[in-house]
């Protein structure tokens, strides 16, 4: 049954086998959010676990109808699992947290205050990252790049700690692992961004499933994401572009093959490899158009069930 008052807060946390640590989880984030006398809701997509996630969700719902969840049909990584709390969220106001205990939800009303000055999108910025060395030295290089080539200046792209307007997390699309890029993407659609430092708490249960690896796929991300925001409704642009220069390549390359006849084999395997390449990349960016284009809204028909939300809220209704 629909509650009186509808949530003005929306929070959405994306899981994958945090049972050990939901209890912790709802009885700070309950306190922190009884205390801003606002009414909402909690909303916890469960992404594949198989450790009994969406089991405990559903034991703290009968007992707090505020709580409620989304367990989806398998694992489709945390972009599906954020969009498809973001479609079931109600609230003005949604804010996004890890299941991990290891952001605070004391430090969600200084969130609300930056929302208040202005902005469209606060995001997180874990200043001091209590994870292993090696995982903070890779985390520096990579929000060192994504500064450089996006031009957003903020220190951590990767928090999950956000809070936003819903108008934002309603209009940004989510595919593959974009959940990273949320502030890039919102900015490139106008929205104003900023960042707040938040304290990062040591996990204490269960184990991390990123490994450095996820950083490698954030470059290839963000090089998705910035031909498609520049490309997508010109991709002619791009490819013509491309094609261009190597035709200019094939000029030079077959003046060189003149120029120095001794060494002509070696320009060859150079000039033949050069276009192969180029070739693989071009058919990766038409991947990533047609791909971005159907992946939108794939995250609308992998919820599985839900539960505390109204019946008009289930997931055939979804689509």
């Amino acid at each position: 049954m629909q509650t009186a008052t509808l949530p003005e807060i929306s929070v959405v946390i994306p899981a994958l086998n945090e049972v050990e640590n939901l209890d912790t989880l709802f009885a700070s984030l309950t306190r922190t959010l009884d205390s801003l006398e606002r009414p909402y809701e909690i909303i916890v997509v469960d992404d594949g676990s198989t450790d009994g996630t969406f089991e405990k969700v559903v034991e703290h719902s009968k007992h707090n109808p505020r709580i409620r969840g989304a367990k989806l049909r398998r694992n489709y990584g945390k972009s599906s699992a954020l969009a498809s709390g973001f479609d079931l969220a109600i609230g003005s106001i949604v804010l996004t947290l890890d299941a991990d205990n290891q952001d605070d939800p004391t430090e969600i009303p200084r969130f609300l205050e930056k929302l208040e000055q202005g902005y469209d999108l606060v995001s997180g910025w874990k200043r001091n990252r209590q994870d292993p060395g090696t995982r903070v030295h890779a985390s520096h290089l990579f929000n060192g790049v994504i500064r450089m080539l996006t031009g957003i200046r903020l220190h951590d792209f990767n928090c999950g700690f956000k809070a936003c307007r819903a108008e934002v997390v309603k209009t940004v699309p989510l595919y593959g692992e974009w959940h990273r890029f949320i502030p890039v993407l919102a900015a490139d659609l106008g929205f104003r961004v900023t960042e707040v430092e938040v304290h990062h708490q040591p996990r204490t249960h269960g184990k991390s499933r990123y490994g450095l690896e996820r950083y490698f796929r954030g470059f290839a991300d963000c090089l998705s994401l910035m031909v498609l925001s520049r490309y997508a409704e010109r991709p002619g642009h791009l490819f013509m572009g491309i094609g261009f220069s190597l035709f200019l390549l094939g000029l030079v390359l077959v003046g060189l093959m003149l120029l120095f006849q001794a060494s002509s084999k070696g320009w060859f395997f150079f000039g033949l490899f050069s276009v192969m390449s180029l070739q693989f990349i071009l058919i990766g960016m038409i991947a990533e158009l047609l791909v971005s284009r159907i992946g939108l809204r794939r995250h609308r028909n992998a919820i599985r069930e839900t539960v505390g939300f109204p019946k008009d809220s289930e997931p055939n209704d979804l689509g």
